[in-house]
């Protein structure tokens, strides 16, 4: 994984990512505040927070989706109002929501309006698209949602890219998009940790140094342990 925060002195901005391990599975989340650098930690930090808590309280992710939609929207709204000269509705995150079984060669998405995966099969690259996304974080009273999250297929040696729009809505001086599908085409062998560096530095390049977003990329690699539990011998009676 990798951060890049578009304010020069900041550590941290308005990008957010985390994974907790849950029995039977990990579940991830990657998601991307409105505006950037400082005035968004607030709100990320209500995301992580609410995440980390329901990772391990909930059994589905539908249940897990519709519980951070609740308590992102409460927090948003508690800090909100005249005094902020910001009003519900002019805050919000996109995210995704990621479950991965152990043993199972699917994983599970939940998408908060958030820009599509793209898992990395057999050479081909490949948008996880969601059909019906939910709003983003913050906005559920403006829709119906029923928190229905998508399965695809994840197996042995498959790879998958989550990321933020930092990524692709880098623009280069001629104002083009940084083509980041036609990109990974030709980077699909490559491993995790070098994925992840070849994708920064070449948006780095394209943008001519000016990047004006935050930017959070992360690399999973479906091992083959992970379909294939671990079988104990019989024990034989003496």
């Amino acid at each position: 994984s990798t951060y890049v925060a578009a304010e020069a002195e900041a550590r941290i901005g308005g990008d957010l990512y985390a994974l907790v391990r849950t029995a039977g599975a990990t579940r991830l989340i990657i998601g991307d505040a409105r505006g950037k650098g400082l005035d968004a930690i607030g709100d990320i930090q209500a995301v992580l927070g609410a995440f980390r808590f329901g990772a391990n309280q909930y059994s589905t992710l539908s249940d897990l989706a519709a519980a951070l939609d609740r308590s992102v929207r409460w927090d948003l709204a508690q800090t909100s109002g005249p005094e902020t000269a910001e009003w519900p509705g002019e805050r919000f995150v996109t995210a995704a929501v990621l479950e991965i079984p152990d043993y199972e060669p699917r994983a599970r998405l939940f998408s908060f309006g958030h820009v599509p995966p793209l898992l990395l099969h057999d050479g081909a690259v490949l948008p996880i698209g969601v059909r019906d996304p939910a709003p983003p974080l913050g906005l559920g009273a403006l829709a119906e949602s029923t928190h229905t999250p998508v399965t695809f297929r994840f197996t042995p040696g498959d790879r998958l890219l989550l990321y933020t729009d930092g990524v692709s809505e880098t623009r280069n001086e001629q104002g083009a998009f940084y083509p980041l599908v036609e990109r990974l085409a030709a980077w699909t062998e490559q491993r995790p940790e070098t994925l992840v560096r070849t994708i920064r530095e070449d948006v780095r390049e394209f943008s001519g140094g000016c990047h004006a977003d935050d930017m959070a990329l992360i690399v999973l690699e479906r091992d083959e342990s992970a379909v294939r539990p671990c079988v104990l011998p019989t024990a034989r009676r003496l």
